[in-house]
């Protein structure tokens, strides 16, 4: 209960001074001008006469026109002409590209229309400092390991989210701490003249001082070493270097097809494959082992937020090989789909439905392929101190949430770059299901049979695809607790 009191204070500080300066948004993203000659169409169309995008200075202003699905000349269904703006202000904003997006209508007279496109730029060029806990989430780092700074990476990445002005992401990463990394990626999402194709290139080196080797039958993760004392002066158990690269297809506006390949090269030590710790790890009794990855992923989004979606769908069915052969070590043929509907309920009501499977053949899988629930996103809310591992698994979560704040705070120091910094807190209940199915040789508690959860709590969203979630959830152990998760876009 002291815990769970400070957590919530600290929330309360955190907050306190932002809502106190709040004030109402009267901000519209779109705005009309003149268009009472529209009265006068006896036609069903209006013919887009000129549309022009402001507010562009580091990014190309092609790009702001390859995601708008109307050109200058089209005709609109007059009837449609909102919803056209909607989706196309949707379709701008899920760049990342820009703070704020806004569309003017101007009525030329009853048949032409001129569309101006207003943008604001976000800040590109971050070298953000990192200090963030090494566990799988917050609640571990707090709970188990109470909250200890020796469990901690430090260090810095440099970010640019559009180097070239073409929406290109270059990241560099200089980690230290509990592990180290040095890494690197760079990302172009339109390469080609007609900005239908892209790549992404990467790699990098990571050093680890601890390594999870096994899951107990409390469905917890078992290190090596074991001893916390050891591990502080340890070497370095687990050693890696790794390359990537990647080729997209994104011909229309949703749909996405992504091919990749990725090599890495994992060193462990020795007494990590004894018998007395996990002779699996890798399949087979070695210390060392070269990974190779093919995959390949569609996916489909046409949400009016990519970041925090509240209408819209989203859906994806993913492929990945790993391995030269089929049967045997590190080999694997994993399928992996995911379907997610946002909609919006009216009132300032909003429901998610969720559903994710995934299947790994062969079955008879190495340590290192078993990942099931508890790692990222894929878990089930009240049961994140669990690692659930599975071959196969299926899951679905629910959520009704309703709007309860939305304000924007002025903001006067950066006004080329940000003139208010918007808050947005909705409450929210959800319940979860999910099932994980690995073989009985493995002595863990959760596997093999239907898991559930449910809870209540807020999501707190702010600048720059911020967003904290508080989370009061149970699970079907009895057990209770409030959970904290934060998702950042830097």
């Amino acid at each position: 209960m002291n815990d769970l009191k400070k957590i919530i204070y600290c929330c309360i500080i955190i907050l306190t001074p932002v809502l106190s300066f709040a004030q109402k948004s009267t901000t519209s993203n779109f705005s009309f001008v003149d268009t009472a000659k529209l009265w006068g169409n006896t036609g069903n169309k209006v013919c887009v006469k000129d549309l022009q995008v402001t507010g562009t200075k580091q990014t190309k202003v092609y790009i702001v026109y390859r995601e708008i699905q109307f050109k200058k000349g089209d005709s609109i269904v007059l009837a449609d002409l909102y919803k056209e703006l909607e989706q196309a202000r949707f379709q701008v904003y899920n760049t990342t590209l820009f703070n704020e997006v806004k569309f003017e209508l101007i009525a030329l007279d009853a048949a032409n229309v001129h569309i101006n496109v207003q943008v604001l730029e976000r800040w590109y060029l971050y070298p953000v400092p990192q200090f963030k806990w090494i566990d799988r989430n917050f609640n571990e780092w707090y709970r188990t390991y109470k909250a200890s700074l020796s469990r901690v990476n430090y260090g810095i990445k440099f970010v640019h989210y559009n180097l070239s002005g073409r929406r290109d992401q270059l990241r560099i990463y200089f980690i230290n701490g509990y592990t180290r990394n040095v890494s690197f990626s760079y990302t172009a999402p339109y390469s080609n003249k007609k900005l239908t194709e892209g790549f992404t290139i990467g790699g990098g080196y990571l050093q680890k001082r601890e390594l999870s080797i096994k899951t107990n039958s409390n469905d917890s993760l078992l290190f090596y070493p074991s001893d916390s004392a050891v591990k502080a002066k340890a070497d370095f158990v687990y050693k890696t270097w790794y390359v990537h690269a990647g080729y997209t297809i994104r011909r229309g506006f949703f749909t996405k097809h992504i091919f990749g390949a990725a090599y890495s090269y994992i060193k462990i030590a020795d007494s990590v494959i004894d018998k007395r710790y996990n002779p699996n790890y890798f399949g087979d009794s070695v210390n060392s082992k070269g990974l190779f990855d093919l995959n390949y992923r569609l996916q489909y989004a046409n949400v009016d937020n990519g970041s925090y979606p509240l209408k819209g769908k989203t859906a994806f069915v993913a492929l990945q090989k790993r391995g030269l052969g089929f049967t045997g070590g590190v080999n694997m043929f994993m399928v992996e789909a995911g379907w997610n509907r946002y909609y919006d309920l009216g009132k300032k009501w909003y429901g998610i439905a969720q559903v994710f499977g995934s299947i790994k053949l062969p079955f008879d899988q190495a340590y290192i392929n078993q990942r099931g629930f508890g790692y990222g996103e894929n878990y089930l809310r009240g049961l994140e101190y669990y690692v659930i591992d599975g071959v196969a698994t299926a899951l679905i979560k629910s959520t009704i949430k309703k709007k309860l704040l939305s304000v924007n705070i002025p903001f006067k120091y950066f006004p080329k770059l940000l003139t208010k910094i918007p808050i947005t807190v909705f409450a929210k209940t959800f319940t979860d299901v999910g099932y994980a199915y690995t073989k009985k040789k493995y002595d863990t508690n959760l596997n093999n049979r239907l898991l559930y959860s449910g809870g209540f709590g807020i999501d707190i969203l702010t600048l720059y695809d911020i967003n904290l979630r508080i989370e009061y959830s149970f699970n079907q152990l009895g057990e209770k607790g409030l959970f904290l998760h934060n998702q950042s876009g830097f």
